[in-house]
């Protein structure tokens, strides 16, 4: 398992997993001895929803510590003009004749709701590296469509 992240995705994981250590397994451990306080275990639902809590949070401690130890640190070496990490990207789509502007992010960060777009993604892959003008062919499951890069800039929307 090979993850492409920046040095910026990889402190904010590390942010993460020190607020989920300090803060959040000492408050959940509050949450747990609160609720065996309370008496009878097994039909104590605070207690097990508390326990299921404290697991959750141990897994996503677990999970992101093995995302940032297989991580392969990767730097935008795109010119201004090109499609890279961290920019907006205006994209025609040509058989629809509709543009939408799409933020190019690493796997982790993607927000299809709010347009962040993987660089491992179908469209991602395909217009990484591309320059304003383009015409690019883009596979996806859903067959194969043409995108134009109407603009390129640094700026997030």
């Amino acid at each position: 398992m090979n993850n492409y992240l920046t040095q910026e995705a990889i402190d904010k994981l590390k942010k993460e997993i020190e607020y989920r250590k300090v803060v959040l397994r000492y408050k959940i451990l509050d949450d747990v001895k609160e609720a065996r306080a309370q008496g009878d275990l097994s039909e104590n639902f605070e207690y097990k929803s508390a326990k299921r809590e404290r697991g959750k949070n141990e897994s996503r401690i677990r999970y992101l510590e093995k995302l940032i130890r297989t991580a392969k640190i990767i730097k935008d070496t795109t010119e201004d003009d090109e499609v890279g990490l961290n920019k907006t990207v205006s994209i025609r789509f040509i058989e629809d004749n509709e543009t939408e502007k799409f933020f190019i992010v690493t796997a982790v960060e993607v927000d299809p709701l709010n347009n962040k777009i993987s660089i491992e993604s179908p469209l991602g892959k395909a217009i990484y590296k591309h320059k304003i003008g383009d015409e690019v062919k883009v596979k996806s499951v859903d067959g194969e469509y043409t995108v134009r890069i109407e603009d390129v800039s640094k700026d997030a929307f």
